[in-house]
């Protein structure tokens, strides 16, 4: 079965838009949806890559447009007064939740919880909470995400997705084909179609 790749950090708002199309997407095209926690901070600086709200006037309008998309896409936008948060420790609990099999339910849950609730995913106490509210093992999980193989494997999926030409998130991959941004989707779904026929 095709696949799609989904490279994600809950620090990028745009990430947490397309996580809330990405599954049915992946349904009705008949493909798996396979969640890659990667670190952002780690691909802009391998790439020369800078934050939107770097440029003042690309902030203003980036707030204007993500609360469009979340309009469009009926979902809650509720910035986070923490921005951007540092997500190590939630990425490297998508590793462990993903190696539990638990990825896509924490990744989705993490995202809501940053950009949906402004909640404060910094904090271990928020991620904690966050599993918690899942019904995952939280003190079990974060204790995983100290080993230095959960360590490594963020690291690697971080490197990975440079080498095969990611520059920001959402990365998504089919194949080797990139497509960036939330705004993809429809052209995501496009090349899916054009795969399958």
């Amino acid at each position: 079965m095709a696949s799609i790749e989904f490279f994600w950090d809950p620090v990028s708002p745009y990430t947490y838009l397309a996580s809330t199309q990405l599954p049915s997407l992946a349904r009705e095209a008949g493909v798996a949806l396979v969640y890659r926690p990667f670190f952002l901070g780690g691909v802009m600086q391998a790439t020369g890559n800078r934050p939107p709200a770097t440029v003042a006037s690309k902030g203003r309008y980036m707030m204007a447009d993500l609360q469009m998309w979340a309009r469009a896409y009926k979902v809650p936008l509720t910035p986070p007064e923490t921005f951007p948060a540092k997500t190590i420790l939630a990425l490297r609990a998508g590793l462990v939740t993903e190696q539990q099999g638990d990825g896509e339910r924490y990744a989705q849950a993490i995202m809501r919880a940053y950009w949906g609730q402004g909640r404060d995913i910094s904090d271990p106490a928020v991620v904690s909470a966050v599993l918690s509210e899942l019904g995952l093992d939280a003190p079990a999980i974060l204790a995983l995400t100290e080993q230095d193989a959960i360590k490594a494997a963020l690291k690697a999926n971080t490197e990975e997705a440079v080498a095969r030409g990611a520059f920001g998130a959402p990365s998504l991959f089919v194949g080797e084909q990139l497509f960036w941004g939330n705004d993809r989707l429809d052209l995501l779904r496009r090349y899916l179609d054009e795969q399958a026929a």
